[in-house]
């Protein structure tokens, strides 16, 4: 049997490439069957493939004597095999204290972080956990429970990639009866933890009680979980890489932005919606964990929705959604700009508006000119009669009440509702330049449209002419 577990876990080795020859690889222990069990398999396999192993233990404080007493085995452990060893003791109960985290959550995050630093020390690419079998049958259930995803489903990885180093788990297709065994038959000693029976835990709820009841209805539960995890690795797989093509094909991204169009996601299969929107927002450094089905719902169905002109959506602190009619834009900054002023003086003759990344070029020219009559109505030009403008003017961007009277139109007109008519983005409305004058009448929205304000006529003497320049 000794030699069937060995080689089980061998071949695994190689077809996944867990470890290659003459690897460094850290070992985490905690002195319990499962990891002493690993330790052990990992050492008879480490002379005929060159790896040089240091064993890895932390000492949370929790259990006082027992988690001392433990740490003194695995150092042991460790003497007896001839291995380098490193013991960490970390006060979790402070850290907990001090951030409030779970006390599953708070041991993990130290032992992860203890484990990365040895890693470190002696230069190893591998840490190796000795999750089994019934531990990710275990996580699967807990998932299901607690509401997931396909890839939720999928279980932990037999390795994944942290901080430059392999994260792999070597006993993550073998049953803990079977490690068990492995140790009785070499007649090695093992810690047991007495937390492993406390019922605080959801995971211990999940062993000691769950697990043994559904077990009435399905005796192979472990196995068909694990199963599961394997179709739905595969199938998990296939959907992030062709959302990753789909990213590739219709986003665009640019710095702490990513826009797409609503007609090349409306064409998606929901799954790819879905998938797409996660893929943006972890571009965007949004947190895996903190993606829930409420949230990305929430997300697609704004996109989603007909007649829909514009509409912003805050996902959480860091990121927004702007819908700009069929225009979607993920970006982590607030879309509403900090309103501007800047005066124009009377030899000004450049003004620079980093707002619209443009500049307002200003000049005299004749009055005589028919170019200049031509021209007057340009959305990108304005010709103004100078004796007529109530001085200084400012170039600004909108303000709340804004009122326009368009040329050729009788009448005002809230700034607001033209720019709806004209189905202008959001984005653009609150930094699109209005040139106004002393009193607050509204001269020219550059760009856009010019008021009946300030005419070049036949009696016109002095004529200011501004034209709006894209950089």
């Amino acid at each position: 049997m000794e030699i069937d577990l060995v080689a089980k876990v061998e071949q695994r080795i190689i077809e996944e490439k867990l470890v290659e020859p003459g690897d460094v690889v850290v070992v985490a222990v905690s002195g319990g069957p499962d990891s002493v069990g690993l330790l052990h398999v990992l050492f008879a396999l480490a002379e005929r493939y060159s790896w040089k192993l240091v064993v890895a233990h932390v000492n949370h404080q929790f259990r006082g004597a027992e988690s001392d007493a433990e740490a003194t085995f695995v150092g042991k452990l460790a003497d007896d095999l001839g291995l380098p060893c490193e013991i960490g003791v970390i006060d979790v109960p402070a850290f907990i204290e001090e951030t409030s985290l779970n006390g599953q959550a708070a041991a993990r995050e130290k032992r992860y972080e203890f484990l990365h630093q040895i890693a470190a020390k002696y230069g190893a690419i591998r840490i190796a956990f000795a999750h089994h079998a019934d531990d990710q049958a275990e996580t699967v259930l807990m998932r299901i429970l607690r509401g997931t995803g396909p890839s939720g489903l999928v279980g932990m990885p037999e390795r994944r990639r942290e901080k430059k180093v392999e994260l792999i788990r070597p006993f993550l297709r073998i049953y803990k009866a079977d490690i068990v065994n492995y140790c009785a038959q070499h007649e090695m000693t093992y810690c047991k933890d007495s937390s492993n029976e406390l019922r605080k835990y959801f995971r211990n709820q999940i062993r000691l009680d769950v697990m043994p009841m559904l077990k009435q209805y399905n005796e192979q539960l472990p196995e068909s979980l694990n199963r599961l995890t394997d179709l739905m690795r595969a199938e998990d797989d296939y959907l992030a890489k062709e959302a990753e093509q789909v990213f590739h094909r219709i986003t665009t991204f640019k710095q702490a932005c990513c826009r797409i169009e609503r007609r090349d996601f409306t064409e998606l299969h929901v799954a790819l919606q879905r998938r797409l929107i996660k893929l943006i927002l972890n571009c965007l450094c949004l947190e895996r964990d903190r993606l829930d089905f409420t949230r990305i719902e929430s997300m697609r169905e704004l996109i989603l929705q007909d007649q829909v002109s514009n509409q912003v959506l805050q996902v959480d602190e860091q990121v927004y959604i702007v819908r700009e009619y069929e225009s979607i834009q993920f970006q982590t900054f607030a879309p509403s700009p900090k309103p501007y002023a800047y005066e124009v003086g009377v030899d000004t003759s450049e003004l620079s508006l980093p707002e619209v990344e443009a500049k307002l070029i200003c000049s005299w020219v004749p009055t005589n000119s028919k170019e200049t009559a031509a021209n007057f109505s340009s959305a990108t030009d304005v010709f103004l009669d100078l004796d007529q403008l109530n001085l200084p003017l400012v170039v600004r961007s909108r303000r709340s009440g804004d009122r326009f009277e368009p040329h050729g139109l009788n009448g005002s007109k809230k700034v607001k509702d033209m720019f709806i008519d004209a189905k202008m983005p959001l984005s653009r409305r609150d930094v699109i330049p209005l040139l106004v004058d002393a009193s607050g009448q509204i001269l020219w929205i550059a760009g856009f449209r010019r008021s009946k304000h300030a005419l070049v006529g036949p009696d016109t003497v002095r004529v200011l002419h501004m034209k709006l320049v894209l950089k």
